[in-house]
Parts: structure tokens; C-alpha cells; sequence
């Protein structure tokens, strides 16, 4: 793609517009996947998601992206696309190949997004209705989960400590009601990890969009409901303006855990105490994080209540039934073949199961009984 004055982003330092380069990586990845499909029988390719690692400002008298097929599934090719410029400087990359190879050093991110490429992250973000965030942090710094997560990166030269959790989320904003579980039915939804999954099977239409284009999609009909973060985000993304039915609990992600992904060679040639000072932030983010969360969404929650047209609405009981085992049983199947995922997920389920009868006497006691509405 050859640079052009009217692709700038800043015209001062006649930088590329990070839009035009997101077009020039979806047209890649999308020409990649094209190559090992049968167009015959496929008929084209839609991009379904998409994460951007922008490494350096874009300067150059061209740009070219470069798309290769990491795997092909059955309905789903997910690629890895690279930009660079005309002097071969890389300026941008997917996250995690990007700390991979050493371009970055450092990510920040969620590690269900590579799930495309490590079938087992998924689980060290978020399960539906599996663990909340205090759980999960018990599961990974007690139990063996961060050991497991360790062990899964370890191949591609990684190292994961996790950075960041937002808590229990909320269900989502829905354009209709949702009474019975046949309400999902054709119903477009923007949702990723594996509760898009769950209501896949549920007869939904997941879509994975970038945040920038969720409000218009909405507002546009595009899709008929979204999921974000919660009252504090969604608040701020403006959805309570286009979409009337708020609904909670987040099954969907219980307790989401964020990471932070080192390029192990550059965290290994790092002395000790500059290797502390990293582990330290990050522990001291995941408290800062989820505090945030609670006293922001808190305050977001009461005005959205004040929102006439809003109407803020726990998910039936009947609903919230048929997910769960419709979630059991999509978890069993994305596990039955991979030996990693199996190992994971069943560290996850003992530990869950251990953890329920004191969550039960000790957390749901002091909700029920000591914390109860004013």
C-alpha cells in the first residue's frame, strides 16, 4: 500500500492513521485465509475478530502486510498478520507473536484472545459460571493454576503473571426481552471467549467486534445486543442511550482475568530486583484494578438506575439454568480433544468444587445474611 497524504493520522509527524492500517491487516489476513479455503464451496471470508499490537509510528513510502494461515478449523482460519514499511521496520503486529518474537517485550491483554492459537488460554481468563475473581486469584496463586499457565506459554518463550481482573461483569445490553432461553434464538450478539460459545449453542449469533464499532452496530441494528464490562464502561460507551434491557449476572465472565505476557529471554536478561519490581506492580495492579472496578461501577450502577428508559433486570432462573448446562456441556466438548485444555479445565472444576462449601458458609453467608439491601 503506498503512503498517501490523506492516510495520515497526525499531520505534524506524517504518521499513518491507525484505521488505515487495521484495513491493510484485515485485507492480509483475509487473503490469507482466502488461499486455503475452496472458494467454491465457502464463498468468501468475514473477519470475526482482531487484535492490533501498534509498535511504532508508520512511516514509509509503502506498506506491506503479510498474512500467514496458522490453522484452519472448520468454519473459523485464524492468521497472523505482520505490517512493515518500505525500510522493513516492523510497525505492527498481533500482541502475543509480537512479545513473542522478542518486537515487544512486554503485552498487556486477555488471554482468551489467543485462544486460536492456544486452545487452553481461554481458561485463565474467564469460565462461565466458574470461578469469581477472589476464586480465581485463590486458584492461581495457591492452587496450581499459575504453575499450569506457566507450563502452556513456556513453549512459545512467554512468561504470564496476571495484571487486572474486572470483577463479576454484567449480562449485557439486549434490544428485547429475554424470558425463555429460545429468546437467544437468531439473536446477533457481540460477545468473545467461550461464552460466545455457550450461546452459539444456545441458537445466538456471536459476533466479535473491536470496541470503536460496538455502538454503532447497535444503534444501527447491526447487532441486537452487546456485553462490555459494566455499569462504570458501559456507561461511558453510551449503550444505555440506544438499548433499554441491562441484565445481570455476568455468567458469561464471573471474575475476567488480565495478564501481562514477558518475552521470557528479555525477563531472564533483567537483574533481580527490576524482575521483582515487575512481578510487584502487577500484583499491586490486580488489587488496584478490581478496586476500581467495584467503587466505580458502583456509582455508575445508581445512575443508570436513574435512567428512566433503562430497566436493569436479573436474567429468569429458567435462563440462567439451560446456560449453565448448555455451558457444561460446550466445555466438555472444546476440552475432549485437547490433552492441555483437559488439564487445565480439570485442575479448575476440583478446585471450584473445593472451594464452593466455604464460599458458601464465608461469601454467600455475609451477602444473604449481613450485607443485605438498605
Amino acid at each position: 500500500m503506498p503512503y498517501c497524504d490523506t492516510f495520515i493520522g497526525d499531520t505534524t509527524k506524517k504518521v499513518l492513521h491507525g484505521g488505515i492500517l487495521a484495513t491493510l491487516i484485515d485485507t492480509a489476513g483475509a487473503a490469507a485465509a482466502f488461499s486455503v479455503l475452496d472458494t467454491a464451496e465457502e464463498g468468501g471470508v468475514n473477519t470475526i475478530d482482531m487484535r492490533i499490537d501498534f509498535l511504532k509510528p508508520a512511516r514509509g513510502k509503502h506498506f506491506i502486510g503479510t498474512g500467514q494461515v496458522i490453522r484452519k478449523g472448520s468454519r473459523i482460519v485464524v492468521t497472523d498478520i505482520k505490517v512493515t514499511n518500505d525500510t522493513e521496520t516492523l510497525v505492527a503486529q498481533e500482541t502475543f507473536d509480537a512479545v513473542r518474537q522478542g518486537t515487544a517485550e512486554m503485552g498487556h491483554g486477555a488471554a482468551y484472545y489467543w485462544a486460536g492459537k492456544i486452545k487452553a488460554a481461554q481458561f485463565f481468563t474467564s469460565v462461565p459460571f466458574g470461578l469469581n475473581a477472589q476464586q480465581m486469584y485463590a486458584w492461581l496463586y495457591s492452587g496450581n493454576g499459575l504453575q499450569l499457565w506457566e507450563e502452556l506459554y513456556a513453549p512459545f518463550g512467554l512468561i504470564p503473571i496476571p495484571a487486572g481482573n474486572s470483577g463479576v461483569q454484567m449480562g449485557g445490553w439486549f434490544n428485547k426481552e429475554i424470558n425463555t432461553l429460545t429468546d437467544f434464538k437468531g439473536l446477533k450478539i457481540r460477545i468473545p471467549g467461550l461464552g460466545g460459545k455457550v450461546l452459539s449453542e444456545a441458537g445466538a449469533s456471536p459476533e466479535l467486534l473491536p470496541g470503536g464499532e460496538i455502538y454503532t452496530s447497535l444503534e444501527r441494528g447491526i447487532i441486537d445486543a452487546t456485553e462490555w464490562l459494566g455499569p462504570y464502561h458501559d456507561y461511558l460507551m453510551g449503550f444505555h442511550k440506544i438499548a433499554k434491557h441491562y441484565y445481570y449476572p455476568g455468567w458469561h465472565e464471573p471474575g475476567s482475568v488480565l495478564e501481562l505476557i514477558i518475552n521470557k529471554r528479555a525477563f531472564d536478561s533483567l537483574d533481580q530486583d527490576l524482575q521483582a519490581i515487575i512481578q510487584t506492580v502487577a500484583q499491586s495492579l490486580n488489587t488496584w484494578m478490581l478496586a476500581r472496578f467495584d467503587t466505580q461501577n458502583s456509582l455508575y450502577l445508581k445512575k443508570l438506575s436513574q435512567e428512566k428508559q433503562i430497566k436493569i433486570t436479573p436474567f429468569p432462573k429458567i435462563v440462567m439454568t439451560a446456560l449453565k448446562q448448555i455451558a457444561q456441556d460446550t466445555i466438555a466438548s472444546v476440552v475432549k480433544n485437547d490433552p492441555q485444555s483437559q488439564k487445565i479445565y480439570t485442575s479448575f472444576t476440583q478446585f471450584q468444587r473445593d472451594i464452593t462449601p466455604w464460599s458458601n458458609v464465608s461469601e454467600r453467608a455475609f451477602y444473604n445474611a449481613i450485607q443485605t439491601d438498605t
